[in-house]
């Protein structure tokens, strides 16, 4: 008569077993993302927590990912390196993230690489410098085409204007710098001599010093700015001041509406390598990426009127999606399966191009996720040929 009993226990844990199995199941995904909504790289960190809010509304909203809802934990860096390191750690051990998203720039990217290895926790990050990938990391990716692709496409095409001769102008950390030293490497194979390499602040509040310095080096016949945030368009409105003839190339740090409206008509006639968000409407037809692109343009505007979409936005959007993505093939948030189905990520149409990632290459984008830009009346647009 003991097995009645017996039967019940049993039943009594099954019933139990699958109601914690359901309340894991329902569990929030958690994201941690930091940004430097302020600060210097404020123009970067501020659309890309807009989209990230957006997104996540609208995902759960639809009922979430593997019928679990996202909750977003952000924290804004304020564009402070340590202070990026500071919540990532917070993020880990605090909020015990399932993933973490961020690093508006190089520097606040490049400050938590370490506590993320250490860690063995999923990280995407949203920072142009190459370094943040190469050398590969097991548990760091990114979505950002990289400064030294910017810096090819734009040398090669002053080869192809017969401009030998070249001044850089470059913020003295993070993607200014990664970005003139790559320059420096590649100029070389290109048939690029430079002729003046300076350096500036991104919080210096005039920089008509070295600008002035290169105008006066005989024999420069272009200039190649290199930042990101509101440093390059204090550069902008200088080279107008100073009257610059040559010229003038930005890096894809300034790819963004807000930039233009700092400069207003300082920027006409520069050209820089960036992503198609900027020019979405002017992609052909067929091009693959296009409705990507104008889709999320017009998502994004909408939600955020007046505001202007930005290739900073496309990231965030990028990053996310790639991560949701990776949730649903991985069948949930284990971190281990998590990172081996982000590297896993094949055909990935995003605002940044094709991703095509691998266990030696964490960006997965190739040298056609940049297009050639120039600035006409205050607006962006499509010019990838002219020089070709």
């Amino acid at each position: 008569m003991i097995w009645k009993p017996l039967v019940g226990i049993a039943l009594a844990l099954v019933v139990n077993l699958a109601d914690s199995t359901t309340v894991r199941a329902a569990e929030d995904i958690r994201i941690g993302t930091f940004l430097s909504v302020t600060g210097v790289m404020s123009l970067m960190g501020d659309p890309e927590k807009r989209t990230f809010d957006m997104l996540v509304e609208k995902i759960n909203a639809e009922g979430g990912v593997l019928g679990r809802k996202i909750q977003l934990i952000t924290y804004d860096d304020g564009s402070e390196p340590e202070k990026a390191a500071t919540f990532v750690k917070r993020l880990i051990d605090n909020d015990k993230v399932d993933l973490i998203i961020g690093g508006s720039g190089t520097p606040t990217s490049m400050a938590v690489l370490n506590l993320i290895e250490r860690a063995e926790i999923p990280y995407i990050s949203l920072g142009g410098g190459v370094g943040i990938v190469d050398p590969v990391r097991k548990w760091v990716f990114k979505v950002p085409p990289t400064d030294r692709m910017a810096a090819d496409r734009v040398l090669a095409e002053l080869k192809a204007r017969g401009l030998t001769k070249m001044a850089i102008l470059s913020e003295n950390v993070g993607f200014g710098k990664s970005g003139r030293d790559h320059t420096v490497a590649l100029a070389p194979k290109h048939g690029i001599e430079i002729v003046a390499d300076e350096v500036y602040s991104p919080k210096d509040p005039d920089v008509t010093a070295p600008l002035t310095k290169i105008r006066g080096i005989n024999g420069v016949q272009a200039l190649f700015v290199f930042g990101s945030g509101n440093g390059p368009a204090v550069v902008t409105k200088n080279i107008r001041q100073l009257n610059f003839t040559i010229p003038v190339y930005q890096s894809p740090g300034v790819a963004s509406r807000e930039f233009l409206r700092l400069v207003g008509n300082a920027a006409d006639g520069m050209r820089l390598a960036a992503g198609a968000l900027i020019v979405a409407e002017q992609l052909p037809a067929d091009d693959p990426q296009r409705p990507v692109v104008v889709n999320f343009k017009r998502m994004f505007e909408e939600r955020n009127k007046p505001m202007d979409v930005s290739t900073l936005a496309g990231h965030g959007w990028d990053s996310l999606m790639i991560a949701v993505e990776a949730i649903k093939r991985a069948g949930g948030t284990d971190k281990a399966r998590l990172r081996d189905e982000i590297e896993r990520t094949r055909n990935f149409i995003g605002t940044a191009g094709m991703v095509n990632m691998s266990a030696t290459d964490h960006l997965g984008l190739g040298a056609d996720a940049y297009h050639m830009i120039e600035v006409k009346n205050g607006d962006w647009e499509l010019s990838d040929t002219k020089f070709r």
